[in-house]
């Protein structure tokens, strides 16, 4: 098999594999295939939250060019390769997010947890001292008196 270099396309795994080359030789290869340097670099330059739009822009153009009945397979597997590229961005993006999103939660919880702990602290330290038992504390008590 030739990956990366413009060879028959046998499965999918080798599909899936040449895309997950990060850096492709673009360029080279069949002379027959064209290079589709514009939607690589669309998904490996995107601000993230432009990937969702840019994912269903490839995917619309693949989706269209399967209805159209498209002679040129060439043409698909590049429309589908930048389909999958970007999907794979955005997963990326996607992933990376939930991972900060995880780490400021566990922080958070840090944070309620030391607080929830103070309160307490305050509480016992009222009681042990009276204070919440003499009216001092609270102003209902002492109205009540």
């Amino acid at each position: 098999m030739m990956r990366g270099v413009g060879g028959p396309l046998l499965t999918i795994g080798d599909l899936l594999s040449d895309l997950a080359v990060d850096d492709p030789l673009v360029g080279v290869g069949d002379a027959s295939v064209p290079s589709s340097p514009s939607a690589a670099q669309q998904a490996g330059k995107a601000n993230p939250s432009d990937l969702s739009r840019l994912f269903e822009e490839h995917y619309d153009d693949l989706m269209k060019a399967l209805q159209e009945k498209d002679p040129s397979w060439p043409s698909l597997m590049l429309k589908l390769c930048a389909a999958l590229k970007t999907a794979d961005r955005l997963m990326s993006c996607a992933d990376t997010n939930a991972e900060q999103l995880l780490e400021k939660v566990k922080a958070l919880e840090g944070v309620l947890d030391r607080s929830g702990h103070a309160v307490a602290e305050i509480v016992e330290a009222l009681q042990r001292s009276g204070l919440a038992n003499d009216g001092h504390g609270s102003p209902s008590k002492s109205a009540s008196k």
